[in-house]
């Protein structure tokens, strides 16, 4: 039987658990270190085993979904994140929260602290309160591990059986539908067991928690029973296409009567809404139009009619449509306009620099964003975006020089290694260039164009031994990965 192209990268990231690789390093054996899945004993996953499983599982999530690379909105979310993260018990340990770009309404917590959000549920909720409801929600599943609780139900599965069935539990219908995982998978248990969705128990306790986090990071944990009400009264309307949300998270009206009750316990507390959260609502609302021009037209109305929670970030999502519509002195003006009045937000100054860029002014674009580094200088938008402009003004060394600092802060960045490998070939150097776009395929869940990336470094001449014997180690594991896929694939 042939498997689905999905099913195959899904199958060829998680055989990637017994071989766990991480960019431009050969990672330490974990042989010794694997729980036996299958054991009567119940062994049970640890921190680090954990982490692997959920780095194998976010580079499924890279092969087969649309994971926003967007500097900006990726800060805006993990800095949400965290937030509430430091008010859980999980405080001082690594989440990693990431944007879909998918209209549906959905999120998810993986294993490691991996949790995604789909760019339709944000633009579903009504404040800031509600989106970090959902976050506080899902971070508390991680905390008190109910999917891998669900998981370690059946002792009789293999390692890659159940790691696919937990992949399977995590994205449900995303991984090719039933039939294609259990062509994948190849067994009947594995066919009943990815039914097991989180439990009404868990649900309740993730709301208890998750409104005690809400409460303490300075939200209204009213708003996670108002935003569950408003999902719940949705299922007439959606019918027979509910929400993958609702699937996964089932709303009853005990729940909800359950979180309100708990909700009641604090005092109202009034948070109003960040103007992150609104400028990141009208950059997803701006990237829904395929057209441009259908995007203008959309702001502009907005701003003509007063039609806008947020003057700025009605403003700012203008901007970005003439910027993306190439008309660059229009949307210049805009942000021009936007600074007068915020002249410290991060937005507005990494968008500006960018449209100047764009319209040919280099040394202004790179002055502002030189002048608000040395303001916020462990600022990620404002680094790496500085990085790509010294790239485009033939600046290589500066770049890379960036970028370097970056990775040691943030080693699963996919746009660092992209852009290092840039860098690198802009310096002539091309063998260190294919190692990182190595590190960045196979981070993006690409084995094939990784192998291929390091089978053309090792034929760089001068390549120092040490150096070729690291990229032989790395392609040794990458090959293997292929085959144990190529065998998984013979045997169905």
């Amino acid at each position: 039987m042939h498997l689905k192209p999905a099913i195959r990268r899904l199958l060829c990231l998680l055989l990637s658990l017994c071989l766990a690789f991480t960019p431009l390093e050969l990672a330490a054996d974990i042989y010794q270190d694997l729980p036996d899945m299958g054991a009567a004993s119940g062994s049970v996953l640890t921190p680090l085993q954990e982490r692997q499983l959920g780095k194998a599982f976010m580079r499924y999530i890279r092969a087969t979904q649309k994971v926003i690379d967007d500097p900006l909105l990726d800060d805006y979310i993990n800095t949400l994140g965290m937030e509430l993260v430091n008010h859980s018990e999980a405080r001082g340990t690594r989440f990693t929260f990431f944007l879909v770009e998918d209209p549906q309404i959905n999120a998810y917590a993986g294993p490691g602290g991996y949790i995604g959000v789909y760019t339709g549920l944000v633009l579903t909720t009504r404040s800031e309160n509600e989106l970090a409801a959902v976050l506080a929600h899902e971070i508390t599943h991680v905390v008190q591990k109910h999917l891998l609780r669900a998981f370690h139900e059946n002792r009789n599965l293999s390692l890659v059986q159940g790691a696919a069935l937990l992949a399977a539990i995590l994205v449900g219908t995303l991984a090719g539908g039933d039939a294609g995982l259990a062509a994948a998978i190849g067994t009947q248990a594995a066919i009943q067991q990815q039914q097991i969705n989180f439990t009404r128990q868990n649900e309740k306790e993730a709301d208890r928690i998750g409104i005690d986090i809400m409460q303490q990071a300075g939200f209204d944990p009213r708003a996670m029973p108002t935003f569950f009400a408003r999902m719940g009264r949705a299922n007439s309307a959606y019918a027979t296409s509910l929400p993958e949300f609702l699937r996964t998270h089932p709303v009853t009206n005990a729940r909800i009567a359950d979180a309100l009750g708990r909700a009641e316990t604090y005092s109202y507390r009034q948070h109003e809404d960040s103007l992150r959260y609104l400028l990141a609502r009208a950059a997803i609302r701006e990237m829904t139009f395929q057209d441009p021009a259908d995007a203008i037209i959309h702001f502009r109305s907005a701003l003509k009619e007063g039609r806008f929670r947020s003057q700025a970030a009605a403003r700012y999502g203008y901007a970005l449509a003439l910027h993306r519509a190439e008309r660059h002195d229009q949307a210049a003006k805009e942000m021009e306009t936007l600074l007068k009045q915020h002249p410290q937000v991060v937005e507005f100054l990494v968008t500006a620099s960018r449209i100047d860029m764009d319209r040919g002014k280099r040394k202004l674009a790179l002055k502002r964003l030189e002048k608000a580094k040395a303001r916020l200088p462990y600022n990620y938008p404002l680094r790496i975006t500085l990085a790509e402009l010294y790239l485009r003004a033939g600046k290589p060394r500066q770049a890379q020089k960036e970028l370097l600092g970056l990775r040691r802060s943030y080693p699963d960045k996919t746009r660092i290694y992209r852009l290092l490998a840039r860098a690198s070939a802009d310096q002539g150097r091309q063998g260190e260039s294919h190692q990182y776009m190595a590190s960045y395929y196979y981070l993006m869940g690409l084995l094939e164009p990784a192998r291929l990336q390091l089978e053309i470094a090792l034929r760089q001449p001068n390549l120092e031994e040490y150096e070729r014997a690291r990229i032989q180690s790395q392609l040794q594991q990458v090959k293997s990965e292929i085959e144990q896929l190529k065998r998984e694939e013979k045997k169905h």
